[in-house]
């Protein structure tokens, strides 16, 4: 399927709900985190298969603030995992010129996870490839109300007045900052939604399913499939067809 990827229309930022480790495992008479343990080399595939296309972005859903409330034994695995796993695949990172970056509530996460984080961002941050962003401790809606608050600080210091405030402001108050909105979310697993992930940058993002697909399975085709998916949508930003038409024309 690769070789009927249109290089010239890919999409620029992709967003991926990491879902069905769990059912996945159950599946198999395993324990949940059996099923984290295999997703890693779904994160691999992904990662690599956006590097090779030269996709820009890639922002995968690790840990969202409600998986705080899972079972403490499965939360200490998962950030055990994570930690090993950032390990693992640093160098992996470098041979694809992989940048890493995080977005989310960092200090709620474990100091050994933090460390881990912050060296592998450090020793990714002058590669230009992918940029490879791993929501940890994040969540769509506590993503807007730190902007709301960052901007409330700076209204009460006199630095911006109410009427100053606009889309352009909130979105450079968002923990994603400067990165472009997305353009194609993938969600494994077979449920059809967003689950508080990106509720700002997903307004416009072309959402795609897979409805028997559980993320430990995914590879690089799957990733292919959904990329001529997105390539055969008319993206029209609330414009009519013959309007994107009439734009595409000149």
């Amino acid at each position: 399927m690769k070789e009927l990827i249109d290089s010239g229309n890919l999409p620029k930022h992709i967003a991926v709900i990491m879902d069905g480790n769990g059912r996945w495992a159950q599946n198999q008479g395993a324990a949940r985190v059996f099923g984290h343990r295999n997703a890693i080399k779904a994160v691999r595939e992904v990662t690599e298969g956006c590097a090779e296309l030269g996709v820009s972005y890639l922002t995968l859903y690790a840990f969202s603030t409600e998986n705080w409330a899972r079972p403490q034994f499965e939360v200490r695995a998962l950030m055990e995992l994570l930690v090993q796993s950032i390990r693992n695949e640093l160098p992996t990172m470098q041979k694809n010129n992989v940048r890493l970056d995080t977005i989310g509530d960092m200090a709620s996460l474990p100091g050994s996870c933090q460390n881990q984080l912050n060296e592998a961002i450090e020793a990714t941050r002058q590669n230009t490839g992918l940029n490879l962003i791993l929501a940890l401790g994040y969540s769509g809606k506590w993503d807007i109300l730190q902007a709301t608050r960052k901007i409330a600080a700076e209204v009460q210091m006199g630095n911006i007045k109410p009427e100053d405030i606009n889309e352009t402001l909130l979105t450079k108050n968002l923990s994603t900052e400067d990165r472009p909105e997305v353009d194609l979310m993938l969600r494994t697993g077979g449920d059809h939604r967003i689950s508080n992930f990106l509720l700002w940058q997903l307004a416009y993002a072309e959402l795609y399913f897979y409805e028997d697909l559980f993320w430990p399975d995914f590879r690089k085709d799957h990733l292919y499939q959904a990329i001529l998916a997105y390539q055969k949508t008319e993206r029209r930003f609330g414009k009519t067809g013959e309007q994107v038409k009439a734009n595409g024309a000149k």
